[in-house]
């Protein structure tokens, strides 16, 4: 796979997170903290999948653990701020993205179950190519979520 578009997406979304003073969502959604274990936790279960199918077996990839509250504090908790936080998105994304640089053909092409919600809708429940989840980061998600980093940038009070 060519993971030019995904490591650049990764790097858009850095910079964004690097952003000082992010504020808290207008809707109460996620913080930018929140946002950054949430990449954590859904990148670490796609290198899983990943290497689950290189390995033989034949994983599913279900996001809901991604979009657990308890699981996204556990995640900041065991961490020492943004900085860190920004550090290991940065270093996991780099793994991701060399597991998937690896990927061809037949390991590309394997359908992986695949559930995926967002804001408690359902927006997948079928199998899709392994390819198709890993692309799926760098057409929807990363720059979803780096998007709603830099809304947060505009709710913070004070800044035009």
């Amino acid at each position: 796979m060519d993971t030019a578009v995904l490591r650049a997406a990764y790097g858009r979304l850095l910079d964004a997170a690097a952003v000082p003073d992010l504020g808290d969502a207008d809707d109460g959604g996620w913080n930018a903290d929140q946002v950054l274990a949430h990449i954590l936790s859904v990148d670490a279960s796609i290198a899983a999948v990943a290497l689950g199918v290189v390995a033989g077996s034949r994983p599913a990839f279900d996001n809901r653990i991604c979009l657990d509250a308890w699981n996204l504090d556990r995640i900041i908790t065991e961490h020492s701020g943004r900085a860190d936080l920004i550090d290991q998105v940065r270093s996991q994304a780099a793994v991701l993205c060399d597991i998937a640089d690896q990927l061809h053909g037949e390991a590309a092409s394997v359908l992986v179950p695949s559930l995926l919600l967002s804001n408690d809708v359902l927006v997948l429940d079928q199998p899709i190519p392994l390819a198709g989840l890993i692309d799926g980061l760098a057409e929807d998600h990363v720059p979803g979520h780096t998007r709603q980093l830099l809304g947060l940038r505009a709710a913070v009070p004070g800044r035009a």
